[in-house]
């Protein structure tokens, strides 16, 4: 019998380690870091697309424009509110300005009837005192007083009185009181003004 004497062949194709290593990986096994690390970045940025698309979706885009308009018409309305109250009570003013100048005469006949004694009792002097009462609730102010100083604004200078009873450039006489409403002058005080003797 002849021996065989042929030395085992190795498989074509190389080494079958190297095949092992070389080959894809197998379904269900993990892939190698670089291709998972890939994956994930891919989902990533996958997410931050849908989220920016959902922040700039047309219907949070409405929404956004919209309650700006309704914030900008909420301040316009304040501002109108405010701007009318602020109007409404300088109209007032000038409606009790309008009506005092009216009545200026009859404020003044009623002074010089205090003034001459005829006002202290009797029903014509209650009927005065509620009529004063009631003007001085709507911002009537009196001014013109003896020793004040004078003030050009104000006072309106008919006269220089020599006089040593007030400080010099000081009302020394009131001829007619002057009236103002609140921050409106209604009418200046006629006044004689003292200088040194």
């Amino acid at each position: 019998m002849a021996e065989n004497t042929q030395e085992p062949t190795e498989p074509q194709g190389g080494d079958p380690l190297e095949e092992v290593f070389q080959a894809p990986a197998a379904e269900g096994h993990p892939e190698p870091d670089g291709v998972s690390a890939q994956a994930a970045a891919g989902e990533e940025s996958a997410a931050a697309e849908a989220e920016s698309e959902a922040e700039v979706s047309p219907d949070a885009a409405l929404a956004a424009e919209r309650l700006e308009g309704l914030l900008r018409l909420k301040a316009e309305f304040t501002n109108f509110k405010n701007r009318t109250v602020k109007e409404k009570e300088q109209l007032r003013d000038f409606v009790v300005a309008d009506l005092v100048s009216a009545l200026l005469p009859v404020i003044d006949d009623i002074d010089a009837a205090r003034k001459h004694g005829d006002l202290e009792d009797g029903p014509f002097a209650a009927i005065a005192t509620k009529l004063e009462e009631t003007l001085a609730k709507q911002g009537l102010e009196r001014f013109g007083e003896v020793g004040e100083p004078f003030d050009p604004q104000v006072h309106e200078a008919v006269l220089q009185q020599p006089t040593s009873e007030v400080e010099p450039n000081a009302v020394s006489m009131v001829l007619r009181n002057g009236y103002r409403v609140k921050d409106r002058l209604v009418r200046t005080a006629q006044v004689a003004v003292a200088v040194a003797e």
